[in-house]
């Protein structure tokens, strides 16, 4: 059953309060969500204005400073895409493109790539650089207006959105037929987490709504994006940050820890690549996928 958008349809176990909302595991949408689900005003006025300044007001420094990293981690997506790919085949959407940086990369490459942004902010800074950025939301009417695409990227998009069914049904019409679709989304009620949880008494800092309306696992999003038509290629984790804190490194509202316990993550991939060892790596990563851990999913699929 399709998900509709009044909230007081959606109904599964109960797994968490926040404040005025209930996170279930919604039986409709074979994925848990937070109820009641914001209206679509009350989220474009978040994303277009207020995200970037007062959300995650460090995000395009934080990302410009890691930057030698993040062009290590959008060369593997771009590296993926053109495994599976002729080579005449090098058109590239990115929903939710923020500051561009994995846009820039992929221009780098001589893709020829396309953004959607709703904030302002990131929307200026990714024009600064030269980029072909639309402002808004994808839906229906923009998807008609800018044709096809040999890869449509989302990364960390479907957790903030009211109907993720809908946005890759939408997705899936983009898509050319062999293309390639990449989701990346945060890994949510997994096993170091509940560990954390049943452990150390920890709460789940991993909610927050309303910003985060929907919660995904391996599961979840695998069988979502199958739902509407794609074929699964790969699954792959990112690193489990969960092992810091069973170390005893609480980061969890404290920017400078969480910082430096990134720059450990960041040291090893990168110690890890100049030893040649890469592809070792992104076998533990996805041998950490089999396990259902890992920060987040990284989904592969394709347009049949």
């Amino acid at each position: 059953m399709t998900c509709v958008k009044e909230w007081q349809q959606h109904k599964g176990k109960l797994l968490d309060r926040v404040r005025e909302f209930e996170v279930i595991d919604c039986e409709a949408c074979c994925f848990s969500h937070i109820v009641p689900i914001p209206t679509e005003d009350e989220l474009e006025e978040v994303y277009r204005d207020e995200y970037y300044s007062h959300v995650i007001p460090n995000h395009v420094d934080e990302r410009r400073e890691d930057l030698d990293w993040w062009n290590g981690v959008f060369d593997a997506h771009y590296d993926f895409f053109e495994s599976n790919l002729p080579s005449t085949r090098r058109r590239i959407l990115d929903v939710g493109s923020g500051p561009g940086y994995f846009l820039q990369k992929g221009k780098e490459r001589g893709w020829e790539t396309l953004g959607i942004e709703p904030s302002n902010q990131a929307l200026t800074y990714s024009r600064n650089l030269g980029l072909d950025v639309i402002e808004g939301f994808l839906d229906e009417t923009l998807a008609l207006q800018i044709g096809h695409f040999d890869v449509v990227n989302m990364h960390e998009v479907l957790e903030h959105i009211l109907n993720p069914e809908r946005m890759l049904r939408v997705v899936y019409d983009l898509v050319s037929p062999g293309g390639i679709l990449c989701v990346i989304v945060p890994n949510d009620y997994n096993p170091l987490q509940r560990a954390l949880r049943e452990s150390c008494g920890y709460e789940p800092w991993w909610l927050a709504p309303p910003h985060h309306v929907n919660y995904f696992n391996f599961s979840s999003l695998s069988t979502l994006v199958e739902k509407v038509g794609f074929e699964v290629l790969r699954e792959t984790a990112t690193f489990p940050m969960e092992l810091f804190l069973l170390m005893g490194e609480n980061y969890i509202g404290n920017n400078q820890i969480g910082r430096a316990m990134h720059a450990k993550r960041k040291q090893l991939e990168i110690n890890m690549t100049k030893a040649g060892c890469s592809a070792l790596w992104e076998k533990v990563y996805s041998s950490l996928a089999e396990l259902q851990i890992g920060r987040e999913v990284v989904l592969y699929a394709r347009r049949p």
